[in-house]
Parts: C-alpha cells; structure tokens; sequence
C-alpha cells in the first residue's frame, strides 16, 4: 500500500532514470564517468537513443525481444542497457567471464535474437553464435571500425520517443547463478526495475544527489545493476564505471574520483582492508556489502580499517 510503489500502469524505467533528468532541466549533471570518459544526463541520453534507433532502424527489432549485452563494466554497456528498455525489448546481461558453452545456453534458454557486445570478449560470443539459430543480429561496441556500433550510432538521430511499455512488462531476464542445476532466467518487470530503486535505498542507503557511486560487480548481476546504474541514477547522482576492481585499483579510484558510496563483495572488503588507510578520513563514507553472507569479522575488520559501519546489502 505504499503510494511510492503505486507506478502508473504505463511506465518505461528508462523515463524516470534518465530521460526525466534530461526534461526537467538536469540534463549537465553529471552521470557516468569511467578513464577517459566524464558523461551528463544528456550524454548518456544521447547515446542511448542513437542506439536505440540503430536498434529499431538498422537490426528490425521489435518490443519483447530478447537482447543479449556483454561487456566489462564501462559506459557503453550503461547506454546499450538503456537503449534496450527504451525499445521496450528485453535485457539479458552475461557476465564477462562467461565461456561460450554458458552463453549458448543463455541465449536458448532466453531465445536471445539480438547481441550488443564490447569487441573485446567478442570471441565466446562468436563460438556461441554458430550453435544458435535464434541469435540473428550482433554488433559490437568500443569498436573503431565502420562496422562497429559506433559507427552506426553516428548515422541515427539522437532523439528518440521510448516504447510505451507496461509497468508489468518484462524488461530483464537476470539468470540465476547455476548453484542448483542449470541457471534460469528470472523475469523483472518496469516496476521491479523502479521498486529497487524505493525501497531500500532511501530507507537504509539515504543516498543524496551529489553522491559518487563505484564499486565492482558486473551489471550484468542484479548487485551491479542496482548499485552502479539503477540507485545513483534514481535520484540524480552519478557512477564511476571501472573494468579493473583489484583491490589497489579500487582505493586509487576512490581517491581519484572522490567516491562517496561503494558497492563490493566482503571477500573484496577482507581483501582491501590492508591497503585501506587512504580511505579514512577520505570522501567514502558508505560502503555496502552483498553478494554473499558478511562475516561479522569483516565487519568489524573493516571498521578498524577506516572508521565505517558497513551495511550488509543483502
């Protein structure tokens, strides 16, 4: 009964995550940096939607269908995740590691039709190709070539009107981890999308708009969606993407970027609590834990190390 979680019956998450920013007049916020890249709301909008209509213009696809994405944390990966719910298609985010004999068997399993993938893990994703009928269309992005997503993406407008999608439509299929048999593709609707984004964090996260998200599960995992993408985007603050969270990459960054909240797994706490002193005193000030069960001494180790109560996340 919560009136926050009373979502009109027309919803596509992608209007009140970003393109509701760019309308109300906060389109040179800043939203995703990453090395190398410093995007605004209007960036990321922009992007999405070239990609949108390279979707639509170019590749024939069509709301409901399914869309394989692959990619290392990176902003590229954030625009095609949004340009695929503002096509009213279906995401289904892999996991970087993932072999080509786990990506056939997402990709049957969720009749995947069409792929946006970073060039560089493009190789299981080829092999997986020639095992499946039903992947008709793949193109691959940080791609200078001019078959490229880039170079497509240039030839289309940046405009583009979102899909007008169901609050119960199917936006996700989020796979399980296989710990019990086969992985399976768990359905999520607009409204779970936007349900995440009020119900825990502004009870127990209490972000504000000026915060700086990182953090380093893929956004392929619901853990990454939600903490790099979904809670910083909700409420107008911004992410740092990074490919790279071995632990000393991950206090650089902090420093680097001025992290205010951090998203990581308690075995990637134990292991940075060592090296963790720049990050007393320092900018951070949550860190939330999930992805596995928190052991009350690494709670307790990271409190020692830099003066912060984690919040068990999961």
């Amino acid at each position: 009964d919560l009136p926050e979680l009373k979502f009109p019956e027309r919803l596509n998450c992608s209007d009140p995550l970003l393109d509701s920013h760019v309308a109300e007049g906060r389109g040179d916020r800043l939203c995703i940096q990453a090395p190398g890249v410093r995007w605004t709301y209007a960036d990321l909008q922009q992007r999405a939607n070239r990609i949108a209509n390279v979707l639509v213009n170019d590749l024939g696809i069509v709301p409901g269908n399914r869309v394989l994405l692959r990619a290392p944390n990176n902003p590229m990966m954030a625009a095609c995740w949004f340009a695929v719910m503002k096509v009213g298609a279906v995401a289904t985010a892999t996991m970087p590691l993932l072999r080509a004999k786990e990506l056939k068997h997402v990709i049957a399993k969720a009749k995947v039709t069409h792929a946006l993938c970073d060039l560089r893990l493009a190789e299981e994703l080829k092999l997986a190709a020639v095992e499946s009928p039903d992947l008709k269309h793949v193109r691959w992005f940080n791609d200078n070539s001019p078959d490229g997503l880039e170079a497509a993406m240039a030839k289309q407008s940046p405009v583009f009107v979102n899909v007008d999608t169901a609050r119960d439509d199917t936006c996700i299929l989020a796979f399980t981890s296989g710990t019990t048999g086969q992985p399976k593709a768990t359905m999520h609707f607009h409204r779970d999308v936007m349900a995440s984004c009020v119900c825990w964090p502004p009870h127990v996260l209490r972000p504000v708009p000026d915060d700086i998200f990182m953090g380093t599960p893929p956004l392929a995992f619901t853990f990454g969606l939600g903490g790099l993408l979904l809670f910083p985007l909700s409420i107008g603050a911004s992410t740092v993407l990074l490919e790279q969270g071995a632990p000393q990459d991950l206090v650089d960054a902090i420093g680097k970027y001025k992290a205010t909240v951090l998203f990581t797994a308690p075995t990637s706490y134990r292991a940075i609590a060592p090296i963790a002193g720049p990050l007393r005193n320092s900018t951070l000030r949550k860190c939330v834990s999930a992805g596995e069960a928190l052991p009350a001494a690494t709670r307790a180790l990271w409190k020692e190390a830099t003066g912060i109560e984690m919040i068990d996340g999961i």
